[in-house]
């Protein structure tokens, strides 16, 4: 059985990265609105480009980092795609929020992950 802390770690972990991908989701598309970050020296970066936000976000929780580095392995990979990489991650842990809500074992739910994967 599952402690209270081990389900309020997963959660925050899940919190972490959709905080993320929501926050670089209004930046996709044609439509997608500009952000304005402010630099550490006063400095102002006006972009709606995935990859430049998510470098210049000051993250310090482990899950919100690796959502950051799966963007830029697709940079890497391919090029482009980070931002759409960034909100599919946050999409598939939302959804798996849901199933854990529901009482699924964590494990059962990445087997499931794996299997669409496998199909996909």
């Amino acid at each position: 059985s599952e402690t209270q802390k081990t389900k309020d770690v997963r959660s925050s972990n899940i919190l972490a990265a959709k905080a993320v991908a929501d926050a670089i989701r209004t930046s996709l598309g044609p439509r997608g609105m500009d952000k304005m970050i402010t630099k550490a020296k006063g400095g102002v970066l006006i972009t709606n480009d995935g990859a430049t936000i998510l470098e210049k976000m000051e993250l310090h929780h482990p899950c919100a980092r690796m959502l950051v580095d799966l963007a830029h392995a697709q940079d890497v990979e391919a090029g482009d795609g980070t931002t759409t990489v960034t909100i599919l991650a946050g999409a598939l842990l939302s959804s798996c929020q849901v199933l854990l809500n529901k009482g699924i074992h964590p494990t059962r739910v990445a087997e499931g992950l794996q299997r669409a994967a496998a199909k996909a």
